[in-house]
C-alpha cells in the first residue's frame, strides 16, 4: 500500500500495545490513537492485502488456510477434568482468524444487538444448578450508545423498528438493508404462516457505497473468507486504516504475544513476543491491552504466571479461563421444489427472534434466533443427511441437488458453568515452544434441551415455507466453536470476575482485557456487535484514566 506506516523500536516505551487486530483490538487501537496516545497492535499473523484472499473452500474452511492450525497451534480436548485431554483430531477445538483483522476479517458480519435482558438473566431466572447465571456489571442501557457507535463508525445495513422483539435504539442503521435472497423470502413465507416476525438481518456488510467502501457484491464467500472488495466491516478495512491514519499506530503483524512482562509493583511493564524470524522480542508500554479473543487471552494470562501471580496474571479470583461459552443451537436443512441458488449473495438476510427470551414454560432455560442460511457446497456435500445414499446414483443426485436447499439455523444460549475452562495443557507445546491451550467442555443439560427444542421449531418454519424434504440437524455435544465467550468475564467483585466494568483488571493497574472474553452471558448467538460495544466503551474509559494520570 501507499500509505506510509508508523513504526516504532521495541526500546521506545509506547503508551499502549494491544495484543490482537480483530474485532476488539483495532477500535481500541483507533480510539486511543485518535486520543493522541502511541500504540502498538501486536498480531500473531500475517497482514493480508484485498488481493491475497482466495475463494478456496477447501483451504480456508477445512486447511486452516486464515485461522489457527492445529499443526502449528495446537490444542487439547476432554469433556471433564477427571479425563487426560487429547489432541483433536482434524482441527482445533477454538477455532479463529490468524490475520490481521482477526476474526473480523472472517466471520458471517452477523449483527445482533444483545436486548436488555441478557444483561440481568441472574435476577430474572435466579440460580441454576451447575451454572453460574449473573448479571452484568453494566446494562443495556449503559451500552446502547455504543452499539449506535458501532453501527455508524464501522458501518452496518439493516431496518430499524422491523425487529418487534428489539431493545430501545437511539438511531436508526446507516445503511438498508441487504438485497433479500431465496432463503430469505422462503423464511419470511413459514415465519409469517406460524404468525412469526421475520425482520432485515442486520449485517456489517456495505449495502451501498459507506466510509469510501464498496457495497458487497454478492459473491456469496462471507463465513469463513476475507472480503477481497472491502464490503465486509472488519477492522482490517474500517478501524485499523483510521487508526494507522493519525500517525500514532503500528499494527506489528506475525508478532506472537507469548508473555506479559511484569516488575516488582505487580505492573505491566510491555510484552515478551516472538517476530517473523521467530526471534524472542519485548515491547516496552506503559500499558497493555489485550483483545486477543476468549481462547487466547486466557491462555496469555495463564502463560504469564509469576511471582506474586502463581495462578496466571490477573488471576487471584481464580477466574481466568472459566465460564467458556460457545452459543448453542440446533436448526434444519430444507429441499424446495425450485432452485434457490444460495451460493449467491450475503450468507444471511432474514431473521426471527420471536423466541429470543428464555420461556420457563418451555422447562428448561434458554433463548435464540432464527436465521436463513447456506453453506458452501464442499462443506454440505460432506454433510449427508441419514437415509441419503453416500455412494453412486442417489449421492450423485443428492449433491446436484445442492442449489434446491437451505438451512434454518437456530442460534441460542450457552449457560456459563466454571467446569468449563481455557487452561495449558501440562505437556503439549505450539511451534514457537508456548504451552497449547487445553479445552475442558460439556454442554450444560438445559443448553441441550433447548438445542432439540429449536431444532423443532426450525423444522417447523420450513414446513410453513413449503419445503419438500426437512432434514432435523441432530444435537451433538459440543466439542468447540467459533464463538469463544466468558473466560475473563467483567464483574464489580475482585473475588468472582477478572475485569471490572471498565475493563481494567482487578489485580493489575495498567493491565486491560477486553474481547469475547469479557462477557458475562453468552447472549443469543451472534457477539460481535457486542464485543464492538464493549471496545468502544472500554476505549472511552482508558483513555480518560490515560487523561487523569490513573494508568
Amino acid at each position: 500500500m501507499a500509505m506510509d506506516r508508523k513504526t516504532y523500536k521495541t526500546s521506545e516505551t509506547v503508551d499502549f500495545v494491544i495484543v490482537g487486530s480483530g474485532a476488539s483490538g483495532g477500535i481500541i487501537a483507533r480510539e486511543l490513537s485518535r486520543a493522541g496516545h502511541s500504540v502498538v497492535v501486536m498480531e500473531q499473523g500475517p497482514r493480508m492485502e484485498p488481493g491475497d484472499f482466495e475463494h478456496d473452500e477447501l483451504k480456508y474452511r477445512m486447511l486452516s488456510g486464515i485461522t489457527n492450525s492445529p499443526i502449528t497451534n495446537p490444542q487439547t480436548f476432554r469433556s471433564d477434568e477427571s479425563k487426560t485431554a487429547e489432541r483433536v483430531q482434524g482441527g482445533n477445538s477454538l477455532t479463529y482468524a490468524r490475520i490481521v483483522g482477526g476474526s473480523s476479517a472472517h466471520f458471517n458480519a452477523n449483527f445482533w444487538r444483545l436486548h436488555e435482558i441478557d444483561f440481568i438473566e441472574g435476577s430474572r431466572y435466579g440460580g441454576i444448578p451447575g451454572a453460574s447465571l449473573v448479571d452484568w456489571p453494566i446494562t443495556y442501557a449503559e451500552l446502547e450508545p455504543y452499539y449506535t457507535k458501532v453501527e455508524w463508525e464501522v458501518g452496518v445495513s439493516g431496518l430499524a423498528g422491523a425487529n418487534p422483539f428489539e431493545s430501545f435504539r437511539s438511531k436508526p442503521y446507516p445503511m438498508p438493508p441487504l438485497p433479500v435472497k431465496s432463503s430469505g423470502v422462503l423464511m419470511e413465507r413459514g415465519g409469517r404462516k406460524l404468525g412469526l416476525h421475520p425482520f432485515p438481518a442486520p449485517m456489517a456488510i456495505n449495502s451501498r457505497v459507506y466510509k469510501g467502501r464498496p457495497p458487497c457484491v454478492q459473491c456469496g464467500l462471507c463465513g469463513g473468507y476475507g472480503c477481497e472488495v472491502k464490503a465486509k466491516s472488519s477492522s482490517v478495512w474500517t478501524v485499523i486504516p483510521e487508526a494507522e491514519a493519525t500517525g500514532k499506530c503500528e499494527v506489528r503483524s506475525e508478532s506472537y504475544v507469548f508473555r506479559i512482562g511484569m516488575d516488582k509493583n505487580r505492573r505491566t511493564t510491555g510484552v515478551h513476543y516472538f517476530d517473523r524470524d521467530r526471534k524472542e522480542q519485548f515491547q516496552k508500554a506503559k500499558a497493555v491491552v489485550v483483545s486477543a479473543n476468549g481462547a487466547e487471552t486466557p491462555k496469555l494470562l495463564l502463560n504469564s504466571a509469576d511471582n506474586g501471580f502463581e495462578q496466571g496474571l490477573a488471576n487471584s479470583s481464580g477466574i481466568v479461563g472459566r465460564h467458556l461459552m460457545f452459543n448453542k443451537g440446533g436448526g434444519a436443512q430444507a429441499r424446495f421444489e425450485h432452485p434457490l441458488n444460495e451460493y449467491k449473495g450475503a450468507n444471511v438476510t432474514r431473521v426471527i427472534h420471536d423466541y429470543y427470551d428464555s420461556d420457563p414454560k418451555r422447562g428448561f432455560y434458554g433463548g435464540g434466533g432464527f436465521d436463513a442460511r447456506s453453506g458452501g457446497p464442499l462443506t454440505w456435500g460432506q454433510n449427508v443427511p441419514k437415509e441419503t445414499p453416500t455412494w453412486g446414483a442417489g449421492f450423485k443426485e443428492y449433491l446436484e441437488s445442492y442449489t434446491y436447499w437451505m438451512t434454518c439455523s437456530g442460534h441460542g444460549t450457552s449457560l456459563p458453568q466454571p467446569t468449563n475452562r481455557v487452561d495449558i495443557d501440562p505437556e503439549l507445546k505450539d511451534a514457537w515452544g508456548v504451552p497449547s491451550i487445553r479445552v475442558t467442555y460439556k454442554d450444560h443439560p438445559d443448553d441441550v434441551k433447548h438445542a432439540n427444542w429449536q431444532v423443532q421449531r426450525a423444522a417447523e418454519i420450513m414446513d410453513a415455507a413449503g419445503a419438500k424434504q426437512i432434514v432435523a440437524e441432530p444435537v451433538g455435544e459440543a466439542r468447540g466453536g467459533v464463538h469463544l465467550l466468558g473466560t475473563c468475564r467483567m464483574g464489580n467483585d475482585p473475588a468472582t470476575s477478572v475485569v471490572d466494568k471498565y475493563h481494567r483488571t482487578h489485580d493489575v493497574k495498567n493491565l486491560f482485557l477486553c474481547d469475547g472474553s469479557s462477557m458475562v452471558t453468552s447472549g443469543r448467538g451472534q457477539p460481535t456487535q457486542t464485543i464492538e460495544a464493549l471496545a468502544f466503551r472500554a476505549a472511552e474509559h482508558i483513555a480518560r484514566f490515560a487523561r487523569a494520570n490513573e494508568i
